[in-house]
């Protein structure tokens, strides 16, 4: 009986593990995204619709708090403040969209 609350604990904690962004919504960082034209940047670096930066052999993120720290450079060079909350969103939607980290 003393196992139960300790398996409850190590269930939360891999929970907690599978997702980087448990407090952003997919669809509120979309819109972030969108709204500040983060791709204006990318296009210019690797052509396209500028999705292919996320998606190159050579990407520079490569773990979710690689995304963290590399969304604080772009989003200072589109001139946005990434509270906390928006981090949370736009990283669920970039991570939900191209990185599939857990």
């Amino acid at each position: 009986m003393r196992r139960y609350p300790a398996l409850i604990l190590i269930f939360a904690a891999a929970g907690a593990l599978a997702a980087p962004f448990p407090d952003g919504n997919v669809q509120a960082g979309k819109k972030l995204f969108d709204d500040n034209k983060c791709n204006s940047c990318h296009i210019g670096k690797v052509g396209g619709d500028g999705s292919g930066i996320f998606t190159r052999a050579n990407r520079i993120v490569n773990n979710p708090q690689e995304m963290v720290d590399r969304m604080h450079v772009c989003s200072g060079a589109v001139g946005m403040t990434l509270t906390k909350q928006k981090e949370q969103d736009l990283g669920a939607y970039l991570n939900a969209t191209y990185y599939k980290f857990k």
